[in-house]
């Protein structure tokens, strides 16, 4: 190309002029040049008024009202708590915990699902929120072991004085959820705190699954479905309380099918599903998230460019994740992403 081409003056000359004009084109701000003159915009979006807890604050119109929390809200407005909410995923409003007030509303609404209307206004710390969110959190508390849940989940129980105690103590653990059929039910005496207690399933070599810890918030299902994999391996069977989430015809994972991605593993917020070498640190007594560093890195088996992020304790990788605002992988990662790490680990004997 010369310095001639009309497409590309030399520098000092005008810009070129579109024809049936007198002004150069130019790219308006926000804006990038395209092909042919053509302007490469974003999303745009008008911007609507909220009101939350008495202040009013602008966001995109189509927000939910929980991006509109943690984009323009307080620190504590921000810090609404979610169980089956993402920030990689779609809005899945099945846990319930993330309830809020919205005036002329009849009942709560879930944050994360609702969408911001233009003058809504919105009440996030009142005494109906909080006893919602208490009963949410000790119900599931009541019935499913929460002891490996993240430290933000433990925070907001304590913070909403959770006791699920009063339930009454817990059922013996079952052994028969998975073939239990929908609509056949033992009496209960009301002595003992219903549960989902049962054996934890260890059938591969990569991650087991503990669905004593599971709450049912289907992170695990959408990101194996239409969320991120679309394998379709897993998905919910059964009615009522003995709802869980099951391989097709209840297979084990290797007659399954599932490619061990490893993705229920990244969004599941209990810890029901984990690899297998944090479950036996963890059984072993030798799990020390205290400890813990985490490095970035890139993964190195092919070239997209997936970034990892290493979870080391004591010098030896015990997990892999991938950021959820990464372009590439948004949060999501392969099987050899998640869990090709041993021939690190070996360096050390070579």
């Amino acid at each position: 190309m010369t310095a001639t081409d009309p497409r590309h003056p030399a520098p000092g000359s005008r810009a070129p002029v579109t024809p049936g004009s007198s002004t150069p084109r130019r790219a308006p701000l926000g804006g990038r040049q395209g092909p042919e003159g053509s302007v490469l915009l974003g999303t745009i979006s008008r911007m609507v008024t909220v009101t939350v807890d008495g202040r009013e604050v602008r966001v995109p119109e189509g927000a939910t009202i929980l991006e509109a929390l943690k984009r323009e809200g307080t620190p504590a407005q921000a810090d609404t708590p979610t169980l089956c909410w993402a920030p990689n995923m779609k809005p899945i409003n099945a846990c319930r915990v993330c309830m809020v007030e919205v005036e002329g509303s009849r009942v709560l609404v879930p944050s994360c699902a609702r969408k911001i209307e233009d003058g809504m206004e919105v009440r996030t710390d009142t005494e109906k929120v909080r006893h919602s969110r208490r009963m949410v959190l000790e119900l599931l508390a009541s019935s499913v072991d929460m002891s490996q849940a993240g430290a933000d989940v433990q925070r907001w129980m304590e913070e909403y004085g959770v006791d699920a105690a009063r339930y009454g103590e817990p059922a013996p653990p079952s052994d028969d959820r998975d073939r239990r059929h929908a609509g056949h039910h033992e009496p209960v005496d009301g002595t003992v705190a219903a549960n989902v207690a049962q054996p934890v399933k260890v059938d591969n070599d990569l991650y087991v699954r503990d669905y004593s810890r599971c709450i049912l918030c289907y992170k695990c299902v959408k990101a194996c479905g239409t969320d991120a994999q679309f394998t379709f391996a897993i998905s919910a069977a059964g009615r009522g309380f003995d709802i869980r989430i099951a391989t097709e015809f209840n297979a084990e994972l290797p007659d399954s099918a599932c490619v061990y991605c490893g993705n229920c593993i990244g969004v599941c917020p209990t810890g029901a599903l984990k690899s297998v070498r944090e479950h036996e640190l963890r059984e072993n007594g030798d799990w020390h998230p205290e400890q813990e560093s985490v490095t970035t890195t890139i993964c190195s088996f092919c070239g997209v460019g997936c970034n990892l992020e290493l979870h080391v304790q004591r010098g030896q990788i015990v997990n892999v994740t991938s950021p959820a605002d990464h372009s590439v992988t948004h949060g999501h990662l392969c099987i050899k992403g998640r869990f090709g790490f041993q021939h690190v680990q070996n360096l050390a004997d070579r």
